[in-house]
């Protein structure tokens, strides 16, 4: 009955009694955004424009994309807040990922403001957008003059000395941390980010004055080469981190360390059952294999490493350098053959489909890309040679019928098209494309044709004639 009520009293334009019970109903349901929404409504009607922001705030609790309560919002505050009305609209660019205005209302809002809390809030929104869009440097520069302030809060620290790492400067990001130390904050994540600083730092003496966990202990040990308390402590927690990939990787450390590489490479093994598709995983293997001597597994590691770190370029030159060495390797030859054509290497590419096609001649997708090169480039012979293998591993795809037929017409070779055009015709009655080949093949049987010998093969002739 009281939303039934509310919506006669709505209906009725008895705004104020209408209000009354939605906030009844409200508070029945503090969490019901429909109610919600109509109490901020009614508000905006009765022109009680604070009531109405503290409504459509409140639906921002519960629901941050709520694209209606950004632009409620926004009106409220056109003429009476720049700062917040700013605050908003970036807010609601965010939502709707157009990054370029969010971070453009973001300044225009700090320069609307005063006020030192709401400026670094501001600021640190900024900042966190700019860090968004891969602009390292300039979200370097906001957090910097965050740290000014006695309300910073840890995670500018954190994040900026995140964004010095990707700049490669770990001197910095260690300074960024230590200050956060003097302004007060010990959290437990801010330590173990400096720990694992300080290690990357050659400084694994000082991360172990800081950490507290186990196993970063284990690898300040190991880094300082005490060999035999890393080892003596991994054998007393063993039971407690077996199924934590890092404990795994640091016993892989440990045998690398010590030259036992077979233990090593076994260890490395079980951190890739916790740790999926980790890079760490094929730079461990590639240095062990290095230190083997092995040089063949050693180039497909730091291959598949490069590859995860999206380093593709790279990633080839390392594949290309295992092939030289092995060129019977079928996964390796159908990695090769995938990214030298994804970087636009086409006719590279198809020399390793072609020697996929020689590893295994029932490999239906080297197949296919040789018979769509060969037919971009007009030698439409060896597309019909591809596509007749295809044909004989699988006769019922009437896809690659309706091409081979093509090509064969293509090549004005008559009784192979209308050969091949008769199989589809069988095969393909619920295709878009059945009557149009039927009235095709009728037309081809009184159509004089004579074989062309295809492109290819008269560009041959041409310069055997010269």
């Amino acid at each position: 009955m009281g939303l039934q009520l509310a919506e006669q009293y709505e209906d009725n334009e008895q705004y104020n009694e209408a209000l009354e019970e939605y906030k009844k109903l409200h508070e029945q349901d503090p969490k019901d955004l429909s109610i919600i929404e109509r109490l901020g409504h009614l508000s905006m009607v009765l022109d009680k424009k604070e009531d109405a922001a503290e409504y459509y705030s409140k639906i921002l609790e519960f629901d941050a994309t709520n694209t209606l309560a950004y632009e409620q919002l926004m009106d409220i505050y056109a003429n009476s807040d720049r700062y917040k009305y700013y605050i908003y609209r970036g807010n609601l660019h965010q939502v709707e990922q157009k990054f370029e205005h969010a971070i453009n209302d973001y300044k225009k809002a700090l320069a609307n403001t005063q006020e030192e809390k709401d400026a670094n809030a501001a600021r640190f929104v900024l900042a966190t957008m700019y860090e968004q869009t891969g602009q390292n440097l300039k979200a370097i520069d906001e957090y910097l003059k965050l740290l000014d302030f006695e309300d910073t809060p840890e995670e500018a620290f954190l994040r900026l000395a995140n964004l010095y790492l990707k700049e490669d400067a770990k001197g910095s990001a260690i300074e960024v941390l230590e200050r956060a130390r003097k302004h007060g904050y010990n959290s437990k994540n801010l330590l173990e980010n400096l720990a694992q600083i300080y290690i990357r730092d050659g400084h694994a003496d000082k991360a172990m004055e800081i950490t507290e966990d186990e196993l970063t202990k284990i690898k300040c040990l190991l880094e300082c080469d005490k060999k035999e308390e890393a080892f003596n402590k991994l054998n007393e927690l063993e039971d407690q981190y077996k199924t934590n990939g890092k404990y795994h990787s640091l016993k892989a450390q440990y045998y690398y360390i010590t030259n036992d590489f077979e233990k090593a490479l076994e260890c490395v093994n079980e951190f890739d059952k916790f740790s999926k598709n980790n890079p760490l995983t094929y730079q461990m293997r590639a240095l062990i294999y290095e230190n083997k001597n092995d040089d063949y597994n050693s180039y497909l590691n730091w291959g598949k490493y490069n590859l995860i770190r999206g380093d593709k370029d790279v990633a080839i030159n390392e594949f290309l350098n295992a092939y030289q060495l092995k060129n019977d390797d079928e996964n390796l030859v159908s990695t090769l053959a995938r990214l030298l054509e994804e970087s636009g290497n086409k006719n590279h590419a198809m020399e390793f489909y072609e020697r996929l096609s020689q590893l295994d001649s029932n490999d239906k997708k080297a197949l296919e890309k040789l018979a769509e090169f060969r037919e971009s480039i007009g030698d439409y012979k060896s597309q019909c040679d591809y596509l007749e293998k295809l044909y004989e591993l699988d006769k019922r795809n009437t896809l690659n019928i309706k091409k081979l037929a093509i090509a064969y017409e293509k090549m004005r070779n008559k009784p192979a098209a209308i050969e091949f055009y008769n199989k589809f015709l069988e095969l393909g009655k619920g295709d878009p494309d059945y009557k149009k080949i039927k009235n095709k093949v009728e037309k081809l049987a009184h159509t004089d044709m004579q074989e062309d010998e295809g492109l290819i093969d008269k560009i041959m002739k041409w310069f055997e004639k010269k």
